[in-house]
């Protein structure tokens, strides 16, 4: 077993799913402010707007399996909020509207999971 794999084995074993989206949920949020500090840099901007994107697809996938044991009322917030990120998104692309709004997002699920 390499080292990453095994690092992935005890994180796996000591964090809980709570923990584990809170710190995903925070990085891609650091990723976020960082790109909005680089207006320059439109790779950076995309590389972290479409990272976002696929962890709230993926919240959202989680969401709407028939053997996801959270509140139905909570499973289509998710649902809901993945939406509105894939519409911010595409606006943020196409220069509509900035980053605060999904950072903001962000935030608040981030305390939310606290």
């Amino acid at each position: 077993m390499t080292g990453y794999a095994a690092y992935g084995k005890v994180q796996n074993v000591t964090e809980n799913p709570r923990s584990t989206e809170r710190r995903l949920l925070s990085q891609v949020t650091a990723a976020l402010i960082d790109a909005g500090k680089s207006h320059e840099n439109v790779q950076k901007l995309y590389d972290a707007i479409l990272w976002n994107k696929r962890v709230w697809d993926t919240f959202a996938y989680e969401a709407a399996a028939d053997d996801n044991q959270l509140p139905k009322e909570i499973r289509a917030g998710i649902i809901s909020l993945a939406i509105w990120v894939n519409k911010e998104t595409t606006m943020i692309m196409d220069g509509q509207t900035d980053l605060e709004p999904l950072i903001s997002v962000n935030k608040s699920i981030i305390e939310g999971l606290k």
